[in-house]
């Protein structure tokens, strides 16, 4: 234990863990950043490392090393180095040249391979490993951590079957730096802090309610969508992808009951006009619920300014809400001059198949998001942060890939998996047989998986 503790009073010199206001991979915000990176540039503590993972696995059974990309790759690499067993690399995407593969190294269907995490959180990451290495055929039996933030990720990942340990946890050296009195008064309280919010967790267990998460959300329109969600106990979004409006009006008549919003794409109906917009919007306020045009805005400030404002569409003189990208950065959302009574939806991450978006991408744009006070909210496939509201698109209750790219996703794996606020709905319902009949079915789908997380 002495040489753990010594160990880890080495590393934290190196500026390992940081205190302060961070988005982590999953887009939550925490106190605590711990970064194992810089130990990269220490190739007597890298060995140091390996040698006390060789100590802790030296009882496992396994033919091949494999870090989780890209932080643990280096420790693998000098715990491969140190046993003498084959290292194989796992890319985080596929290069898209070359041979293309995910797993890049010698291996046999069959091989034993020990997978290596540095922190482990929620396991999501350690999870997207573990997939891609068992379609290879490679078989996983243990893993190893370097740190484990205790947020559930050990037991999410004991639960799926998986042998995991993990060299510290994330109390134990916290008591090992307070004890040699390295902490300061203020990161001792964000460590209370820290503990404090991760026990609330651990204990409920639960996603937090809708009428919680009014609290939290500011914006106006983000409240009355939330309201609305509450009164009709639906959280069900319809997109209605139809290029007439009588179409779309003899579905909204049908299924206007059954939802919160309903999502347009103004730009692909044939014949729009602003009496079909007054006519939505009469529907809309009779059976209390929001217009959302799809609109992704996606270009400088000046021009998104002027496609939501002019143009035959008019976008802010009837939506409630509007979606937009922030590929242009943070710049592109200031100066839309939006209404008090619209609000934003940024796109962090879209169901598209080979989309571009990576990790990083997705925390640049749920940061953004957040800093916005006119955004109410992000589509993603992941649980964000609890002061977004989060939409997830392509909901079908068949898990399967649709004939133009997407991925869908069942309603319960959006809310028990993702954590989503609101499902969007389009072919399972207005490519059904009976659209009112199919909007019931996700509606419910969509409330009793919400109740269930609480």
């Amino acid at each position: 234990m002495e040489e753990k503790e010594q160990f880890f009073l080495e590393i934290y010199n190196l500026g390992i863990i940081k205190f302060g206001n961070f988005t982590l991979k999953s887009g939550m915000n925490s106190p605590i950043y711990i970064d194992f990176r810089p130990i990269a540039s220490r190739p007597d503590l890298l060995i140091k490392l390996s040698d006390l993972l060789i100590h802790e696995v030296q009882s496992c059974n396994f033919e091949l090393i494999c870090g989780v990309p890209y932080a643990a790759l280096p420790i693998a690499t000098t715990l491969s180095l140190r046993s003498k067993i084959p290292l194989i690399i796992k890319r985080k995407e596929n290069k898209g040249y070359g041979t293309e593969r995910m797993i890049e190294g010698i291996y046999k269907t069959g091989q034993n391979c020990l997978i290596i995490e540095d922190v482990i959180t929620s396991g999501d990451s350690l999870l997207k490993t573990l997939i891609d290495l068992e379609k290879e055929g490679l078989i996983i039996k243990n893993i190893m951590s370097i740190l484990d933030r205790e947020q559930g990720g050990i037991e999410n990942i004991k639960k799926r079957g998986y042998n995991i340990r993990t060299l510290f946890r994330i109390g134990e050296v916290f008591k090992i730096l307070e004890k040699k009195h390295f902490l300061k008064e203020k990161e001792i309280h964000m460590i209370q802090f820290f503990f404090q919010k991760k026990n609330i967790k651990n204990i409920q267990n639960k996603r937090i309610s809708y009428e919680e998460k009014k609290e939290i959300i500011s914006h106006p329109i983000g409240k009355k969508l939330i309201d609305i969600t509450l009164k009709k106990k639906t959280n069900l979004i319809v997109s209605a992808d139809l290029i007439h409006s009588k179409n779309i009006l003899k579905l909204v008549n049908l299924i206007g009951d059954r939802i919160c919003g309903l999502k347009l794409h103004v730009d692909i109906i044939n014949d729009f006009s602003f009496s079909f917009i007054n006519y939505l919007k009469k529907i809309s306020i009779e059976k209390k619920f929001l217009l959302l045009e799809d609109r992704k805005l996606c270009d400088v400030g000046s021009t998104n300014y002027l496609q939501l404002h002019y143009g035959i569409h008019k976008i802010s003189s009837w939506a409630d809400i509007i979606t937009i990208h922030v590929l242009s950065g943070s710049m592109s959302l200031q100066n839309l001059n939006i209404p008090s009574n619209m609000g934003l939806i940024t796109i962090s991450e879209m169901s598209s198949c080979g989309r571009l978006s990576d990790d990083n991408y997705i925390r640049k744009a749920l940061k953004i998001s957040l800093k916005n006070s006119k955004v109410i909210g992000t589509v993603a496939q992941r649980k964000v942060d609890d002061r977004l509201l989060l939409f997830t698109p392509g909901i079908h209750f068949s898990k399967q890939k649709n004939n133009v790219g997407n991925n869908y996703i069942h309603p319960v794996q959006a809310f028990e998996k993702n954590g989503s606020d609101f499902i969007i709905v389009g072919k399972g319902i207005y490519q059904s047989g009976n659209p009112k009949i199919a909007a019931e079915k996700y509606r419910n789908a969509g409330w009793k998986a919400y109740i269930n997380g609480l």
